[in-house]
């Protein structure tokens, strides 16, 4: 039984695509940061679902996670970087960094470096990006500074989708690493409390998740970038491909875990 590590699980398209994985007979390491919703989607979810929690906003936390990981699980099949964050009540984490930044861009970059190890290489590690993409001011995802809710996601998320393209160009043998935006204004918390709407049907952004995974016409198409707004893989944001950008991101995001690892 192949064994799926997917943040976020416990809402949106986290949530339906753990359930549609669950279903198809994959293992899921299911994350989370409410220790209530892991119950829940454990006990009414068909199939082998193994809660996790953990706040990303934590790294300390992501870590800890990582490391009871590796001690209890020799192989994982795939990674789904899928939790994100749009809006919070405070916006500056404990480490003085956004939570944008630390959630959406650091934290997966953790849990990626960290358990790389035990991805298999013919498996595949997704980061769930966005159609929302805007270049990047690296002193502000090393260090707070105040940002609009879209200025701060729209950042992390061109971040993720940049270093998913370093990652991918830097593993000569697997796993694949693609980025995807799900799908526009799906019908996700973050949508209802970010624009106010009810949103598309979350099957839309789940489905390509399950895709991407499983199906392996599409998830060896590493370093790629699928736009599910447009059905298929596409061009993200100019940025991304700034290889001098990449560099230097790398850098940045490779220094903050290393101070998270010496601590």
């Amino acid at each position: 039984m192949k064994t799926i590590l997917i943040t976020g699980a416990t809402d949106g398209i986290g949530q339906l695509a753990t359930q549609k994985l669950a279903v198809l007979g994959y293992r899921i390491l299911a994350h989370g940061r409410d220790q209530q919703k892991l119950e829940s989607l454990t006990e009414t979810t068909v199939g082998q679902i193994e809660p996790w929690l953990a706040d990303l906003a934590n790294l300390s936390d992501v870590r800890g996670m990582c490391r009871q990981i590796l001690q209890q699980h020799e192989c994982l099949y795939a990674v789904v970087n899928n939790a994100g964050v749009l809006k919070a009540p405070v916006t500056q984490t404990l480490t003085n960094r956004d939570i944008r930044f630390e959630v959406n861009t650091i934290a997966p970059y953790l849990i990626t470096r960290k358990l790389l190890p035990i991805i298999d290489t013919q498996g595949v590690i997704l980061n769930v990006s966005s159609a929302a993409q805007a270049p990047v001011d690296l002193d502000a995802l090393e260090q707070f500074r105040a940002m609009g809710d879209m200025e701060a996601y729209a950042q992390s998320k061109l971040a993720m989708t940049a270093w998913s393209r370093y990652v991918a160009n830097e593993l000569t043998n697997g796993p694949s690493v693609i980025s995807v935006n799900p799908g526009s204004l799906l019908a996700t918390k973050m949508v209802k409390e970010g624009f106010g709407i009810e949103g598309k049907d979350l099957n839309i952004g789940a489905d390509i998740l399950v895709r991407l995974v499983t199906d392996p016409s599409d998830s060896k198409r590493t370093g790629e970038y699928f736009d599910n707004d447009a059905g298929d893989f596409g061009s993200p944001h100019s940025a991304v491909v700034d290889d001098a950008f990449g560099r230097r991101l790398i850098a940045s995001l490779d220094s903050i875990i290393h101070q998270i690892g010496s601590e």
